[in-house]
């Protein structure tokens, strides 16, 4: 396949701290940074009237600038609270969308919050354990060498 490129078309896009692929279509592209999904990326570039289908080298200073805006203040352009990856946030209350470094850090937060009041999640969390209710019984060994020893 090849792609004849216009003029004006930039390969790598920093945007928020990753760098995108200007080869894939802008929706795509933008899944590239962590927080954004497929669905998130598809309203965001409807709210900023931008063609799904065009590549994200080809977009223009102006409408990455409408882009990157749009992510970081969602409710300002109407979209639902439903389309947000956080929710009543445990401290402000409010709902927000976070992506790249906080959201690496809202996470570590949590994780503390649940070791700090000593919640059943926090405690399997803090010795490594699974959380969300598997089996533990004969997987997830990690390591540990567990067999059948021979006799001699």
């Amino acid at each position: 396949m090849s792609l004849t490129f216009p003029e004006k078309f930039n390969h790598i896009l920093r945007v928020m701290n990753t760098n995108i692929d200007g080869q894939r279509t802008i929706v795509y592209a933008m899944t590239a940074i962590k927080g954004i999904g497929r669905n998130y990326a598809t309203v965001v570039c409807r709210k900023s009237g931008i063609d799904i289908y065009q590549r994200a080298g080809e977009i223009t200073d102006q409408e990455l600038e409408k882009l990157v805006n749009i992510i970081q203040n969602p409710l300002e352009y109407k979209i639902p609270l439903w389309y947000l990856n956080r929710q009543r946030d445990h401290k402000e209350g409010k709902s927000s969308q976070v992506t790249s470094n906080g959201l690496d850090n809202k996470k570590r937060e949590d994780m503390e919050r649940l070791k700090k009041i000593r919640c059943h999640r926090g405690i399997r969390h803090h010795f490594g354990l699974r959380v969300r209710g598997q089996h533990t019984k004969t997987t997830g060994r990690r390591g540990r060498t567990v067999g059948v020893s021979k006799k001699k």
